[in-house]
């Protein structure tokens, strides 16, 4: 699922009305929350893959390398602070989702 659609269905679902004949399908915020769940797993292996390769980066740096070295560390260092964003977005929007169909 794309990650904007994912925020939306979830962010349309924690302001849905609870209870009544309008109220949201249980089914279906279980099956969002199943997909938030898998996108912040990914999310969570993207982050990982990014330190893994700033620390191959790093040892290069460390065994002298120069040649484009820092402009591509500078790159991941900003590709670790969108994902770990994006992952703590998730994670919250996902809280507030779970916290709400729980009451």
């Amino acid at each position: 699922m794309d990650r904007t659609v994912l925020l939306e269905d979830i962010r349309t679902l924690i302001s849905a009305p609870l209870g009544g004949d309008q109220s949201v399908d249980r089914a279906r915020v279980e099956r969002t929350l199943t997909d938030g769940y898998a996108h912040a797993l990914a999310l969570e292996a993207e982050r990982l893959q990014i330190e893994r390769r700033m620390e191959h980066v790093t040892a290069r740096i460390g065994a002298g390398e120069r040649n484009g070295v820092v402009g591509e560390l500078s790159r991941l260092s900003q590709q670790l602070g969108s994902t770990e964003r994006s992952l703590a977005e998730l994670r919250t929007l996902l809280a507030s989702l779970r916290d709400r169909v729980r009451r």
